[in-house]
């Protein structure tokens, strides 16, 4: 059997890789509800996409992809939690307010999947999203959750977690990364 990179694999699952510009672009949002039909269509293919990516690799933590992963500059993401907790769908996503309050973990990402990287993320953050009739939704996030969120607004904003890492400090091969499989962990409040 041949060993194949896990960047090579995402690859051939249909996840764009670093180094393609519509990773560093922003993403255009949708103008709901009249592009309803366009961000359900592209919410679908999300989900697809991470139907496949699921089968192959799993993720303890939960996983997230965004629109510009799949090749498509618009500004919609999904994210599933770790255990049984519904998916959450990201339409138009914007962080409106960040805990001082943050901590470091591990975070990979799907579209450089051989490396793990220690970033710095608020703890909490509070969110906008557009629903596709329209309406603005707030909603509140923490730990992971607020992680897993932020990482993939983060790329509807154009930028990879590698720009959110310390000066200094640089990705870790993920073959010396011991946690996979295994949740975040947080002291407890």
């Amino acid at each position: 059997m041949i060993d194949v990179r896990p960047s090579q694999q995402m690859r051939d699952l249909g996840v764009v890789q670093h180094g393609a510009g519509i990773l560093a672009e922003p993403a255009r949002a949708f103008d709901l509800p009249a592009e309803r039909d366009e961000a359900e269509r592209i919410t679908d293919e999300l989900f697809a996409a991470m139907e496949r990516i699921g089968q192959v690799h799993p993720f303890a933590k939960g996983m997230g992809i965004a629109a510009p992963q799949i090749g498509i500059a618009r500004a919609a993401a999904v994210v599933q939690p770790p255990g049984d907790a519904p998916a959450i769908i990201l339409l138009n996503p914007r962080i409106t307010t960040r805990s001082e309050e943050m901590d470091e973990q591990y975070e990979g990402c799907l579209s450089f999947f051989d490396v793990r990287g220690l970033v710095p993320r608020p703890l909490k953050i509070t969110v906008e999203t557009t629903a596709l009739t329209g309406e603005t939704v707030t909603t509140v996030y923490e730990r992971g959750l607020a992680r897993l969120i932020h990482h993939e607004i983060d790329h509807l904003d154009g930028l990879l977690y590698t720009s959110r890492m310390l000066p200094g400090v640089e990705p870790i091969p993920v073959d010396e990364y011991r946690q996979t499989g295994r949740a975040w962990t947080y002291e407890e409040a």
